[in-house]
């Protein structure tokens, strides 16, 4: 087995106090150095969705931290390679497009290459030596690439454990929700003015939601409080006693319709519509068993009128009871997905400088085949303070810039955590300084599946000699 490699020395600001995170590993400069040469080369990074690629030679460029990589399909999967010319070394490909007839074209000096890699065209090929234009040497670089969720996965790490086997258990989660057949209806980006751990930090717990989102918190107060506000061991309560059950429910499809109206999808339209017919059925006289009945049919007519429409929805029920998964699952080091009914929503925040990074999301929902919405290319950019995003990230995007320049505050030099709710935080944040110190690539698979379901969840002990 690999050793740690004693040679990358201390980390700058560890977590040493696994609730305490120490504030300039937000904005010092040294810190965001050595993630970007460190942590960034080494992980799986969501490059693009696969229905932006779908016929053979379809490619598109994933760009992060100066590395550029073009993602394209072949007749024998989906390959990715490093986006340079193997003469002078001009980026080959921007944007998107498909190279089945010319394949890709070096604007310098008109070197070629096709979809496999291979090169075709060599320029006054007889005035270089034949020791330069070796076949397999002159083939673009391949870069590391797996298919997962609907997306292609890269990596710049030959020795990175597999990307099924860093999701760890979370993994099966996702194949039950059948997360590889879901559509992009779109795609908002935007660039916060805040290091990228603090804008992915206020996604992983919902301790936040009662002050930055009063609307849930009003429409049904007694779940959030039960999590937050009262010592309950973090288990929601999702019915008010004060109120009957129909109250109740009607409570729960208005909760529904905010989501689904704030997040423009995470809660989709056509699950809240068969929320809204349902608020009358046969239940049980116990309030409590009454609820969780409705839940149950409500799951199974989703999943049973997705699948009449001719969709691919998950079987809701079996989901909840052998592979749940939690309303906000990550995908270290910087993918989201928020599974609601039949839907998800994601986030991909990729860092741009010590506090600045992109923010983007998407709405995910299955379509019958041959009714899928247009292939979103690239996200309707936005600024941050934007009153065209949906509710809800307006919501979350007037906390984040705040929070950056509160980290700089004098005397404020480390964030105190939750040790119940805001372990995800705290967790993630330890695998980072894995990366840093030079753990081994089973240290970090271990730690990386310690993350799945680590949404509220609490503090673990993730430190790696």
């Amino acid at each position: 087995m690999a050793e740690a490699d004693p040679s990358l020395g201390r980390v700058p600001y560890p977590v040493i106090d696994p609730e305490r995170i120490p504030t300039k590993r937000y904005y010092d400069e040294q810190f965001y150095k050595l993630e970007t040469e460190r942590l960034w080369p080494h992980v799986w990074q969501m490059a693009c969705r696969l229905e932006q690629i779908p016929e053979i030679g379809d490619w598109i460029e994933y760009a992060n931290l100066g590395k550029s990589v073009i993602v394209v399909r072949t007749k024998d999967g989906v390959r990715a390679y490093h986006n340079a010319c193997r003469h002078r070394g001009v980026q080959l490909a921007e944007g998107h497009g498909n190279c089945k007839v010319k394949g890709f074209i070096c604007p310098f000096h008109g070197w070629r290459w096709n979809a496999e890699g291979k090169s075709t065209f060599v320029y006054g090929r007889h005035m270089f030596s034949e020791t330069q234009l070796d076949p397999d040497d002159l083939a673009l670089k391949p870069c590391r690439v797996e298919e997962f969720i609907g997306c292609a996965f890269i990596t710049f790490d030959d020795e990175a454990v597999s990307l099924r086997e860093s999701v760890g258990s979370l993994a099966a989660g996702l194949d039950a929700y059948n997360a590889d057949t879901m559509r992009a209806e779109w795609c908002f980006a935007t660039v916060l003015p805040a290091n990228w751990k603090t804008a992915m930090e206020a996604f992983m717990e919902g301790y936040h939601v009662m002050r930055t989102h009063p609307q849930l918190q009003n429409m049904v107060p007694i779940l959030y409080n039960s999590m937050y506000g009262q010592d309950t061991g973090g288990i929601g309560q999702p019915i008010n006693p004060n109120l009957s059950i129909r109250d109740n429910i009607e409570a729960q499809v208005k909760h529904m319709e905010l989501l689904s109206e704030g997040m423009a999808g995470m809660c989709h339209r056509k699950d809240v519509a068969i929320a809204q017919t349902m608020l009358d059925v046969d239940l049980p006289e116990d309030p409590y068993q009454a609820i969780m009945t409705w839940f149950g049919m409500l799951n199974h007519q989703v999943t049973e009128q997705g699948r009449a429409r001719g969709e691919a929805t998950p079987d809701l029920n079996a989901i909840a009871v052998n592979t749940p998964v939690k309303a906000v699952e990550f995908l270290f080091p910087n993918y989201f997905l928020l599974p609601f009914l039949s839907s998800m929503a994601a986030y991909r925040i990729r860092p741009l400088g010590p506090e600045s990074c992109m923010f983007e999301l998407w709405s995910l929902a299955h379509f019958p085949e041959g009714q899928e919405p247009e292939v979103p290319m690239t996200p309707v950019m936005l600024p941050y303070d934007s009153d065209k995003f949906p509710t809800i990230p307006q919501q979350d995007y007037s906390n984040i810039p705040r929070q950056q320049i509160g980290l700089h505050a004098e005397g404020f030099d480390f964030m105190r955590l939750s040790k119940a709710v805001e372990g995800l935080i705290s967790n993630y944040q330890q695998l980072i300084d894995g990366y840093l110190k030079g753990a081994t690539p089973a240290q970090l698979a271990e730690g990386m599946a310690k993350l799945s379901g680590g949404f509220d969840g609490p503090i673990l002990n993730m430190q790696m000699s």
